[in-house]
């Protein structure tokens, strides 16, 4: 298990880090908003452990931001608030579990073990399309075996992707479903989102353009299967188009 702390007092960070490693748990450390904004766009965590008063953009609003990525990730607020308003507030933004300080760090490596496993039964299946693994759950995507380092706007254009099994997706559709509503529907944001996503995804080329149409993943004759976690295969619709 990799988790976020999100803790502006450095000693109480660096206490509960050293804490969880000895559970057995990876912790990285955000000591300000904006580095944890950072941090849960290049790397995949399990669970955020938010302060709620940090500097910068505040735990509360990192917790809206992690609600509306979608990913699921649970939240633990872990503060010194301990009115029961504190903590209804905390809950209604999105906080899976609330931990007061002072506290245990045993305690709080079993209430991360909990969320964990909460978490496991509701896990979206994981993708794998011609060489491409993609996890939802967690964040990962790995072509041939390798691991493939997205940013989240990157995985969440080719989750789409993938998700089509080989069908054409047109710009407009990503826009819709990898950005927010106040996306400009002139930007150019999609396609250098995609030139990005095959620079890292690497040779051959898997993310094929559709002149006037959109994007596909490349699926090779006989391989446009998309298998699932139960390992059943699920035929997927082919589109033509030159790649791009």
């Amino acid at each position: 298990m990799r988790v976020l702390i999100v803790e502006d007092e450095p000693y109480m960070a660096e206490a509960i880090r050293d804490g969880l490693r000895l559970e057995a748990i990876a912790a990285d450390i955000a000591g300000d908003g904006d580095t944890a904004l950072e941090l849960l766009d290049l790397n995949t965590y399990d669970i955020a452990v938010l302060d709620r008063d940090i500097p910068g953009p505040s735990g509360d609003e990192i917790a809206e931001r992690i609600v509306a990525s979608g990913s699921g990730m649970p939240i633990l607020m872990l503060t010194a608030a301990d009115r029961l308003d504190d903590k209804a507030t905390g809950f209604a933004l999105g906080a899976d579990d609330y931990l007061t300080k002072p506290f245990e760090l045993h305690e709080l490596a079993l209430r991360l073990r909990a969320l964990d496993r909460r978490r496991a039964h509701h896990r979206p299946p994981v993708h794998e399309l011609a060489g491409l693994r993609l996890d939802p759950f967690r964040r990962e995507v790995y072509r041939g075996g390798r691991h493939v380092a997205l940013t989240r706007k990157q995985f969440a254009v080719l989750e789409v992707l993938v998700a089509a099994e080989g069908g054409v997706v047109s710009a407009e559709a990503l826009l819709r479903r990898a950005w927010d509503e106040n996306a400009d529907p002139f930007t150019n944001a999609v396609r250098i989102t995609v030139s990005a996503l095959r620079k890292r995804l690497g040779e051959p080329r898997i993310i094929a353009t559709v002149p006037g149409v959109g994007y596909r993943i490349d699926v090779p004759p006989g391989g446009n299967g998309a298998t699932g976690r139960d390992g059943g295969t699920r035929e997927g619709g082919a589109a033509g188009g030159n790649r791009g």
